[in-house]
This record gives C-alpha cells, sequence and structure tokens, in this order.
C-alpha cells in the first residue's frame, strides 16, 4: 500500500475520531463552563501526553520546532476547544457541523502558506464559493443576522486549519502523535490555572456517568489520541489531499447530533451539508502548484 493511501486511511480514521466533538461538546456545556470544556480536556490529555513522551524517552524539540509547536498548540489546544465550546451555547451542534465544513479548504489554504504551494484560481474561485454558501446558511438560520456562534466557529476554522497544516508538517520531522504530545505539554503551564478557576464546584462524582464519559472523549480521543491518527495521515498522505477527508466529518457530526443528544436536523441543514461538501470536494480538484 502506498503512503498516499496509508494516509487517506489514517486521515479518514482521524476524522471520524473528531467527529463527535460537537454533540460530546454541546451535550456537556450545561454542566460545564465553555473554558473549562476547552482548557480542562487539555489539562487531561497534557498529563497522560507526557507520560507517553517520558515513557518512550522523546528527544527534545529544537527551538525552531518549538516556536512552531507554540502556534499548533495556539490552533488545536486553545483555539478550536474553546471557542467551539463557546460557540456550543449559542448554536446547535448540526449546525455548528455545517458551518466547519468549510475546515478542510481552510487546511488546504493553511498548507499553500506552510508550505509554499501555489493554487489556481479555479482554487480560489470555489473557496470562496464554499465561504459564501456557508454564511447564506449561517443568515438563514440566524434569521438575517450572525449569531455569536458563527462568529465563534469561523475563529475556530481558522484556528484548526492553520494547527492542522503546521501540525502535519511538522509530522514529518518529529512524528505524527509526536506533535501533539509537545503541543500538549508546551501548553500545560498556560492553561492549568484559568481551567482550575473554572472547574465545577459541584464535586464530579456527583454528575451523571454519560456526562463523564463525553468530557473523557473529548480529553482523550477528541484532544489527544484523534491526532495521532491525524497527523500521521497528513505526514504520510500530503496535508492537503489527505485533508479531503474531513469532507466527511459534517456527516458524522450531524448523525451523532441526530442519534446521541436528539437534536432535529431538518432539510435544509442537510441540504446545505451536501452543498459545502459538494463545493470543497471539486474546490480540492482544482490544481495547487
Amino acid at each position: 500500500m502506498s503512503n498516499e493511501s496509508k494516509g487517506m486511511i489514517l486521515g479518514f480514521l482521524g476524522v471520524v475520531a473528531f467527529g463527535l466533538t460537537l454533540p460530546a461538546t454541546r451535550f456537556v456545556v450545561p454542566y460545564f463552563d465553555p473554558i473549562f470544556i476547552g482548557l480542562g480536556r487539555a489539562v487531561i490529555a497534557s498529563v497522560v501526553a507526557a507520560f507517553i513522551l517520558i515513557a518512550t524517552k522523546q528527544s527534545k524539540p529544537n527551538k525552531h520546532q518549538l516556536m512552531q509547536l507554540s502556534v499548533v498548540a495556539l490552533g488545536v489546544v486553545l483555539g478550536f476547544p474553546v471557542l467551539t465550546a463557546w460557540a456550543m451555547e449559542t448554536v446547535p451542534a448540526s449546525h455548528g457541523g455545517v458551518v466547519l465544513g468549510v475546515l478542510p479548504l481552510a487546511t488546504a489554504a493553511a498548507a499553500v502558506i506552510v508550505s509554499k504551494e501555489k493554487p489556481s484560481v479555479g482554487f480560489w474561485i470555489f473557496s470562496l464559493i464554499g465561504s459564501i454558501v456557508v454564511v447564506t446558511y449561517s443568515l438563514l438560520q440566524g434569521f438575517g443576522s450572525f449569531q455569536l456562534g458563527d462568529l465563534l466557529l469561523i475563529g475556530a476554522i481558522l484556528s484548526a486549519g492553520l494547527g492542522y497544516a503546521l501540525g502535519g508538517k511538522l509530522s514529518k520531522e518529529l512524528g505524527g502523535w509526536q506533535v501533539i504530545c509537545w503541543a500538549l505539554v508546551i501548553s500545560f503551564p498556560f492553561i492549568i490555572f484559568p481551567a482550575w478557576m473554572q472547574a465545577p464546584e459541584e464535586d464530579f462524582s456527583n454528575l451523571p456517568l454519560n456526562v463523564l464519559l463525553s468530557f473523557l472523549y473529548l480529553a482523550l480521543v477528541s484532544q489527544l489520541f484523534g491526532f495521532f491518527l491525524w497527523n500521521k495521515g497528513l505526514a504520510l498522505g500530503g496535508i492537503a489531499r489527505v485533508s479531503q477527508t474531513q469532507l466527511i466529518q459534517p456527516f458524522v457530526t450531524l448523525l451523532a447530533s441526530a442519534f446521541l443528544i436528539n437534536e432535529t436536523v431538518n432539510l435544509q441543514t442537510i441540504i446545505f451539508a451536501v452543498l459545502v461538501v459538494s463545493i470543497v470536494a471539486i474546490g480540492k480538484k482544482m490544481p495547487v502548484h
């Protein structure tokens, strides 16, 4: 099997691992502060990541790599988790799944900056069309105006796109799982205090089991082990190509929203999800030199 095929398979598995993030976040929002959801899950993942790095005796990244890891951490450890948790207070997970449908294009655009590729005019045209469709959906769902959740999701898209692209590039140097582990460990001193300050006063043992399991999923799968697959896939198959696998994420999110948290997924949401995925799929076929 070629590295490209291996990368696509790992990318697909990574996207499936990430696909429940918004429904799980939406589910735990009534019990936890958004800051705690975003940073608390990273604290747990950081502790596990530190044990893994120590147990496997990994060499420390060099100064240049540490700077790039800091950017990865800002994107996927701080930016995306906190912004999506905050957004889930104001919009449904199914809504967020459609808006995040442009994340593949954001990742590809960030890869252009990171790897200095030159997209064709067609690539940018379909990127713009996809963005317009998502903006239209957000306006229709918000009755003619943007909701705070939409703006937060846009910030999450920008954060994740840059973090994914740079993480994929670094994975070729450090290894896929090493990148997210180092990014989490670097983040730990900066996130432990705000996470602790926003921790719920209620004893965790008094919380429903499904809430605790959802939070553990966010910490260990969405924030840590899912990136083992995702970063390795990007490194093997190429950032732009493997990011295509994110096309299935809106559908995973929609299905999870309907079956796990009983959200009503209306026809308009399904139509726009299909439109976004179709536009992004066509845009991905546009040449990048």
